[in-house]
């Protein structure tokens, strides 16, 4: 049995009841921490908590060489864990194929994902938005400081009068990046699309899932001069704006009234 867990957004405790119960029951836990990452905890509280151990795998290991990780599956109850929930804005569903082309019965239990963050903690209506994007960091793609497919799919989206969920860059486990770990923060997003975008209002979101998380809500190239603290952070670019989520960004995320 193989059993997909995500763990929700910010630390240890951000897992349902029912993810916890599975990594309780499961003999053995995988985990990446390559797509996204829980910024609130470390692996060390992440096993205390859950008083069981996370053997880490990096990207090769999941992609390229996930022969332990079915191998285990085919005789014992697996457990693999992602942050947020591991279907979503990841390669993992080719991990769940694998395993049923073994025989390998699967399940998923899923975990809070940045995407309903963004618009609960915003008040931006959900069936709102459009194709999502990711702004990588302008070192890691070989090309200027924004892709052409980032500004086309903010650019469709408002042509369509639908709102961009913008997810930004991380470096962990990247075979293109040698330094430390490192989390694209929104006034750096703000700033490489300002540019393109500089009058347009922007949202940044912070440390959703913590007890504090932030939502600002300003031009985007004055979000560039802001400072949000810790990662993670995303980035919105709205469309236009209905009324309660115009009233929602003003209360919430503090939008000066001549921007929304």
């Amino acid at each position: 049995m193989l059993t997909f867990v995500g763990l929700g957004l910010y630390d240890e405790r951000s897992i349902t009841v029912e993810g916890r119960e599975a990594l309780q029951t499961a003999d053995q836990i995988f985990a990446e921490f390559y797509t996204s990452k829980l910024v609130g905890t470390d692996l060390q509280r992440l096993e205390y908590y859950h008083d069981a151990s996370f053997e880490i795998l990096d990207r090769a290991g999941v992609e390229q060489d996930p022969e332990p990780v079915l191998e285990a599956a085919e005789s014992e109850d697996v457990a693999f864990v992602t942050a947020g929930d591991t279907m979503i804005s990841t390669t993992h569903v080719d991990l769940r194929l694998r395993a049923h082309e073994r025989g390998i019965r699967t399940r998923i239990v899923h975990g809070t994902t940045a995407q309903t963050a963004a618009s609960s903690l915003t008040g931006l209506q959900n069936y709102r938005f459009g194709k999502e994007t990711t702004l990588p960091f302008p070192d890691a793609h070989g090309g200027g400081d924004v892709p052409d497919s980032v500004v086309d799919t903010i650019e469709d989206n408002r042509d369509r009068n639908l709102h961009t969920l913008v997810y930004l860059d991380i470096k962990v486990d990247d075979p293109h990046w040698d330094g430390d770990e490192e989390f694209m923060r929104g006034d750096q997003a703000a700033s490489l699309l300002a540019d393109e975008f500089g009058s347009y209002l922007g949202v940044v979101v912070a440390r959703a899932g913590s007890a504090n998380p932030v939502v600002a809500a300003d031009r985007i190239d004055h979000l560039a001069d802001e400072d949000f603290g810790r990662p993670l952070h995303l980035l919105i670019v709205p469309g236009n704006l209905h009324d309660m989520e115009r009233d929602a960004l003003v209360e919430l995320g503090d939008a000066p009234d001549d921007v929304v």
